[in-house]
């Protein structure tokens, strides 16, 4: 009778585990998949015509520095696509999407966007006087800077 007793026991605490198991590998199959749709989405955004034409304009055009080029452009392109990868730095920061996602789909745009906001996006936060303007976009170029040195051979 012992036996029987100890045997379902065995069998009742092995499913319980396996449940548990089971709904671990669930919640992390899970939470790929929301992030990856959640990279998707931006990068189906980022693909869009009309952000790829703001985007193109804002890498391009050319001006002596921030007055200048808020006279010429505005400053709505500026915040168009600074706010997008402001976005994503957030998203990064909290863990809620990965770096190897973000570096994979959005590595060069980053990379590219940043270098030719950089001077603008820091003469911007003085004039303003606001130091938070970008702090985001700013900390994903540097945690992607980061990624790119320990991705590279050391020598």
């Amino acid at each position: 009778m012992v036996d029987i007793q100890t045997v379902s026991i065995a069998i009742a605490s092995a499913s319980v585990v396996a449940g548990v198991l089971y709904y671990t590998f669930q919640i992390r199959h899970q939470n790929k998949m929301r992030q990856t749709d959640l990279v998707m989405k931006l990068y189906s955004a980022f693909g869009s015509k009309e952000f790829l034409k703001t985007w193109e304009d804002v890498v391009k055009r050319e001006a002596r520095d921030y007055d200048d080029y808020v006279k010429r452009y505005g400053w709505t392109d500026v915040l168009e696509i600074g706010l997008f990868f402001e976005g994503i730095g957030i998203l990064l920061h909290r863990k809620l999407i990965s770096i190897e996602l973000v570096d994979d789909l959005f590595s060069d745009p980053i990379n590219m966007t940043w270098k030719r906001m950089k001077d603008f996006t820091f003469e911007a936060r003085k004039i303003r006087n606001t130091p938070s303007i970008f702090e985001w976009f700013e900390y994903l170029y540097n945690e992607m800077q980061k990624r790119e040195q320990k991705l590279q051979p050391t020598a």
